[in-house]
């Protein structure tokens, strides 16, 4: 993974200054409790990118897995987006109740 994949905004401001593990080698940073979960990156110079993720549902999963689909995915939301779609039409017809 590439950094300009993780980091989406490079203007950082300094939140804590010189912050030092505790006895079990732990640091807290006071400012995540409404994020749940981050993966965390580090480089060769010892710096640290924290980035916040959430679950996925176990029944969605199937879609982050296969890179086809979900390319395919992305691509009709771009081109949603994008204003590049049609109607079809109502669908009504073949509902069987």
């Amino acid at each position: 993974m590439t950094i300009s994949t993780i980091v989406r905004d490079d203007s950082f401001k300094l939140i804590n200054e010189f912050i030092k593990p505790d006895k079990k080698k732990r640091i807290t940073l006071g400012i995540a409790s409404s994020i749940g979960a981050f993966n965390v990156y580090l480089n060769k110079f010892g710096q640290l990118i924290l980035d916040p993720v959430k679950a996925v549902p176990a029944s969605e999963a199937w879609l982050y897995e296969n890179k086809k689909a979900l390319a395919s995915v992305k691509k009709g939301l771009k081109e949603s987006a994008d204003g590049k779609v049609h109607s079809l039409g109502s669908f009504a017809k073949f509902i069987e109740e």
